[in-house]
C-alpha cells in the first residue's frame, strides 16, 4: 500500500466524535494527562467547559501540560493533581485531597498506563509495576472516589484497555509480583484486568446512575513507546527498537485520533444502556474470552482488595 493509500485509508476509516455535548458545571479527572491521548482528551473536555483535573506523577512535566491545555482550550479552570499510580500512598494522598476540595467529580479517566520491559523490583504490595500502574493503582483511586462519583450521578467511569488484551489466552492474578512473565505480557494481563475490573465495577454500581466502560484506544504512536526504548536493556533490541520507531510514528494513529474513543465514552448519550461495555473505534466491541470470564474477574477483585485494603463487599450494601 502506497504511504497515499494509507493516508485515504486512514482517515476514512477512523471515526471522530461530532458531539458538541457541554461539559459546563462538570467535574473530570484524567490520570496520565501530562501526554499523549489523556492531554488530547484533557484539551477536549476543557473546550467543552468541564473543570479538568490532570493526575499525573511529574511536577515538570504537568506543569507544561496544564499550560497547554488551558491556552489550546481557552478554559483556565484545568488544575494538576500529583499521583503516582504505582505507589498506593500518593493514590490516597490524592484522592483523600479530591474528597476534601471537590464538590463533584462527574467523569473519571482511567486513562495512565505504563510498559516495563526492565523487569524492575515489586511495589511496596509485591506487585510488578506495570500491573500496580495500569490497574491496581487506578482501583484504589476508583473505589476511594466512588462515593463522590455517585453522588454526582448521573456520572461515568472510564478504564483505557487495548486491543492488544486478545493476545494472551490465559493469566494467573495470584502471580502478583509477576515473576516468570515477561513485561509485555505483564502489560497484557493489566490491559484484561482493565476490562475485568470495569466488568465487576459495572454490576456493583448497578442503578446508582453511574455507568463504566471499557475501551480500546487503537494503535497510536504515543510517549509510551518512548518509555519501552528507556527499559530494553538488551542492546541489540534497543538499536532494532530505535529502527522501527519511524515505521512506528508513519503507521500508527496520531494522540488526537486516539483520544477519540475515550471522548466518545465520556460524552455519547446513546451508550449509557451499555454499561460494563467495551468501546473501540467509537462503537460497542467484543472482548476476548478471557476478558468475559467471571470467575476471572472476580478473582481479581478479591486479590486486589486485599493488596489495597479496600473492603471485597464495598457497592454491596
Amino acid at each position: 500500500m502506497s504511504y497515499a493509500a494509507y493516508y485515504v485509508w486512514y482517515s476514512t476509516s477512523i471515526r471522530r466524535v461530532n458531539s458538541r455535548v457541554s461539559l459546563k458545571g462538570k467535574t473530570v479527572l484524567i490520570t496520565g494527562a501530562n501526554a499523549g491521548i489523556g492531554r488530547e482528551t484533557a484539551i477536549d473536555f476543557a473546550s467543552r467547559g468541564a473543570r479538568v483535573i490532570m493526575g499525573c506523577r511529574n511536577p515538570t512535566k504537568a506543569k507544561v501540560a496544564v499550560d497547554d491545555v488551558r491556552k489550546r482550550s481557552s478554559n483556565e479552570n484545568v488544575i494538576f493533581k500529583q499521583m503516582d499510580l504505582s505507589d498506593l500512598s500518593s493514590v490516597k494522598k490524592c484522592a483523600e485531597e479530591i474528597l476534601e476540595e471537590e464538590e463533584r467529580l462527574d467523569v473519571l479517566i482511567n486513562n495512565a498506563g505504563l510498559v516495563d520491559y526492565s523487569y524492575c523490583s515489586p511495589t511496596p504490595e509485591g506487585y510488578n509495576i506495570a500491573m500496580a500502574t495500569n490497574h491496581v493503582g487506578h482501583f484504589m483511586l476508583t473505589l476511594t472516589l466512588v462515593n463522590l462519583i455517585k453522588r454526582s450521578a448521573p456520572s461515568r467511569i472510564i478504564n483505557v484497555s487495548s486491543f492488544a488484551h486478545d493476545a494472551i489466552k490465559s493469566i494467573d492474578y495470584t502471580n502478583i509480583s509477576g515473576k516468570g512473565i515477561s513485561g509485555l505480557n505483564r502489560y497484557l494481563e493489566s490491559k484484561v484486568a482493565n476490562i475485568h475490573f470495569t466488568m465487576m465495577l459495572a454490576k456493583r454500581l448497578r442503578g446508582t446512575g453511574v455507568t463504566v466502560y471499557s475501551l480500546n484506544p487503537g494503535a497510536i504512536y504515543t510517549n509510551i513507546w518512548e518509555s519501552g526504548r528507556v527499559t530494553i536493556r538488551s542492546g541489540i533490541l534497543r538499536i532494532l527498537y530505535l529502527m522501527i520507531m519511524p515505521i512506528l510514528r508513519l503507521i500508527l494513529m496520531n494522540e488526537k485520533d486516539g483520544a477519540q474513543t475515550t471522548i466518545y465514552c465520556a460524552v455519547d448519550e446513546s451508550i449509557t444502556r451499555n454499561s460494563g461495555g467495551y468501546f473501540t473505534n467509537c462503537s460497542l466491541g467484543k472482548v476476548s474470552e478471557l476478558a468475559q470470564d467471571e470467575q476471572l474477574a472476580k478473582q481479581l477483585w478479591d486479590i486486589t482488595c486485599k493488596a489495597t485494603g479496600i473492603d471485597p463487599n464495598i457497592l454491596l450494601e
